[in-house]
């Protein structure tokens, strides 16, 4: 892998190799995607590819972890109105469920048990601060800040793309979408808000 700063033309191509990367793991997972699938449709070549990122996995490593940053910073966290965020984090799936279908494989292929990522990898300290002083406010539920994030996780993704009843398109009529929204902010607000 390269050290050296990127010209505009080679960051034009690594960027191209992300967003290709990111439809084939999000559609074959870690064990089906292909390399040369990913060339194809970055338009550049293997040298290139390995040359930016090393192997399949590191290319992996580095779209997943692109992927959870993102929905940190698109999605921040309000602990005072987990309802809201679970809303926002149901919108964020339907805007891009190629990174909640990363995460799916990143747990069948990875870590079928335990956190999804290494401990140094987690991004979830300043949610779990966060849930924790809206609980000594008294605006969250008692318990284990990790479980109730968690929870919150869970129920935003009740009709994700990996969904096991049922998988939401951004496609569905409006209607559809505000009347899951009402459900999924009353819901989360009546499991874990106390006001």
């Amino acid at each position: 892998m390269t050290d050296r700063p990127l010209t505009a033309r080679g960051a034009a191509t690594r960027d191209r190799i992300l967003e290709a990367a990111t439809r084939e793991f999000a559609a074959h997972g870690i064990a089906g995607a292909r390399i040369e699938r990913i060339v194809a449709d970055a338009r550049t070549n293997k040298a290139q590819l390995y040359g930016y990122f090393g192997n399949k996995e590191a290319l992996f490593d580095a779209i997943f972890t692109g992927s959870l940053e993102r929905i940190v910073n698109v999605v921040p966290i309000d602990a005072t109105d987990l309802a809201d965020w679970a809303v926002r984090l149901y919108d964020e799936y339907l805007r891009r469920p190629d990174l909640i279908r990363l995460a799916t494989w990143a747990r069948l292929e990875r870590r079928p048990a335990g956190h999804l990522v290494d401990d140094t990898d987690r991004l979830d300290d300043h949610k779990l601060r966060a849930i924790a002083g809206a609980q000594a406010a008294g605006l969250v539920c008692p318990g284990d800040p990790f479980d109730v994030m968690a929870l919150v996780i869970s129920m935003s993704m009740a009709w994700s793309p990996v969904s096991n009843v049922y998988a939401a398109t951004a496609e569905e009529p409006r209607e559809t979408h505000d009347r899951r929204r009402t459900l999924l902010r009353e819901t989360v607000r009546r499991a874990v808000m106390t006001t």
